[in-house]
């Protein structure tokens, strides 16, 4: 009964993210003969995919985010039925998805049929899962909540964000001799009464242990001062003066002036990692909606700009580990004491803050950083690999299609969060890191699926594949070979932008 539901729910819903209307289904056998138009057509067929009802917002300005208003467990046990599902359907679904990407899409009725074979599945990372989403509909006090989480795009699920964050993906145990003399050293730089920062960078460029993270980010970011005396002075100083800023400005969220930016705010932070059980509970939600309005009326000249919301998930992440030993995604935020949980998030916008001072020309208006630096991506592609640049301009995909996320989120979407923040180690180590270095490692993370841009003969294809990269079984060896070429490019163009001139 549950299935038959289920089916008839995707059959009579026109208004389902990226499903066609019977009416106006492309041809896909015409994309290649409508040159100009082609990704118009498919832009146009999947426009739907982040709407969200207006009726689902109506309220909330007249009343601020609520303590409470998802029973406790609720997004942990869901997560954790779903994972175990992935784990025993995607092999049997792995060589049929395979063969439909591989496959250009010229039969329009053959990928009607297999819309219709899959209308109840959900694409995870270029492979599909079946959706266990009935399992909650028989429980009617949750059924608003999932209702709205139904209206938005699934991401892939992104696994123990914390506990294997400093393992290899092969499993490999998460402190050798090598480590621990690693983190020895860390520690005696730290302790010193003035800290030298270069050596510190230096140390950190391959990664920095997970004990000594938190305090490590805090200094490389320039929140805190070299000078050990000092550090606990500052500290005390910028939380005090960050919640001077919430009493100063966060009742004006609701004002004419600032409605629509707390109005987009408060959209987007449930889209923040929403699989992860941490990111749902509605006191970490409080944080984020805190820590982006007073960014975003500190910053008028940009604003708020979807994408910044998912740049303050690895700082949380990171200062929350300072306090928690057990698997921080399933960490109740709430248990802490609430001082603790107040200097996490000063800690957090503050950083936050050091970084996009320094990137912040890519959330201004019209976005120029962001466009700069997908150009001088497209410009290093066609010098480094020019297979891959041509393969794109014969299906017509333009770099900003794909590369304008990677830029915008800062590879975030593309990664599971614990490979995010192994990145982030060396971002903060490399001078100019997140502007600079950033994009060498898109350059990387482009050619590191050279073989599987190079089969995709269609442009539905290549954009599925662009926009879906199967990284979710990455870590920290996977990390380290992207930033060591990317490294390598840097060095090979960043000082010689003649060198692979044609």
């Amino acid at each position: 009964m549950a299935t038959e539901n289920r089916i008839n729910f995707w059959r009579r819903n026109a208004k389902v993210p990226g499903r066609y209307p019977k009416d106006t289904k492309p041809k896909f056998n015409n994309l290649k003969s409508k040159k100009a138009s082609s990704f118009h057509e498919f832009a146009r067929s999947t426009n739907d995919a982040w709407d969200i009802d207006d009726e689902e917002d109506e309220d909330f300005l007249g009343s601020p985010a609520p303590a409470s208003s998802l029973p406790s467990g609720l997004h942990s046990t869901s997560t954790q039925n779903q994972q175990q599902q992935q784990q025993n359907q995607v092999g049997d679904t792995e060589s049929r998805t395979s063969h439909r990407l591989a496959s250009p899409g010229s039969d329009a009725q053959n990928l009607h049929d297999v819309q219709e074979e899959d209308a109840d599945c959900e694409h995870v990372n270029g492979k599909v899962v079946k959706s266990n989403s009935e399992a909650h509909l028989n429980s009617s006090s949750v059924r608003s909540t999932l209702q709205k989480q139904q209206s938005l795009p699934v991401r892939p699920i992104i696994p123990l964000v914390a506990r294997i964050s400093d393992q290899n993906a092969s499993g490999a145990p998460p402190m050798t001799v090598r480590e621990k003399s690693r983190l020895d050293k860390f520690k005696h730089l730290l302790a010193s009464p003035n800290t030298d920062l270069e050596e510190l960078r230096k140390h950190s460029w391959s990664g920095i242990p997970r004990e000594v993270r938190p305090i490590t980010w805090r200094l490389l970011s320039g929140y805190l001062p070299a000078n050990k005396e000092r550090r606990e002075l500052v500290l005390k100083r910028k939380r005090e003066e960050y919640f001077g800023f919430i009493e100063q400005y966060y009742h004006s969220r609701t004002d004419e002036h600032y409605k629509d930016t707390y109005r987009q705010i408060h959209i987007d932070i449930p889209r923040t990692n929403p699989l992860i059980p941490l990111f749902q509970q509605p006191v970490v939600q409080e944080v984020f909606e805190r820590i982006l309005f007073i960014w975003a009326i500190r910053h008028p000249a940009s604003g708020y700009v979807q994408g910044i919301n998912d740049l303050v998930t690895p700082f949380f992440v990171v200062f929350l580990s300072e306090f928690v030993t057990e698997d921080v995604e399933n960490f109740e935020v709430a248990a802490l004491p609430l001082d603790t949980q107040r200097n996490i998030e000063a800690d957090s916008f503050w950083c936050m803050s050091k970084l996009l001072d320094g990137i912040q020309d890519n959330y201004t208006f019209a976005q120029p950083g962001i466009q700069n630096k997908v150009k001088a991506l497209e410009e290093l592609v066609s010098r480094i690999d020019e297979d891959i640049h041509n393969h794109f301009k014969k299906y017509e995909v333009e770099y900003l299609q794909f590369a304008f996320r990677w830029m915008n989120n800062l590879l975030m979407r593309e990664l599971p969060l614990r490979c995010t923040i192994r990145l982030w180690d060396t971002y903060q180590a490399e001078a100019e890191g997140f502007s600079h270095f950033h994009l060498y490692v898109c350059a990387a993370f482009l050619i590191e699926w050279r073989k599987e841009i190079l089969s995709m003969v269609d442009f539905q294809g290549l954009l599925m594949l662009l926009q879906n990269v199967p990284t979710i079984h990455w870590g920290n060896e996977e990390v380290g070979l992207l930033l060591a070429e990317a490294y390598r490019l840097k060095y090979m163009f960043a000082d010689a932008p003649s060198h692979y001139k044609r």
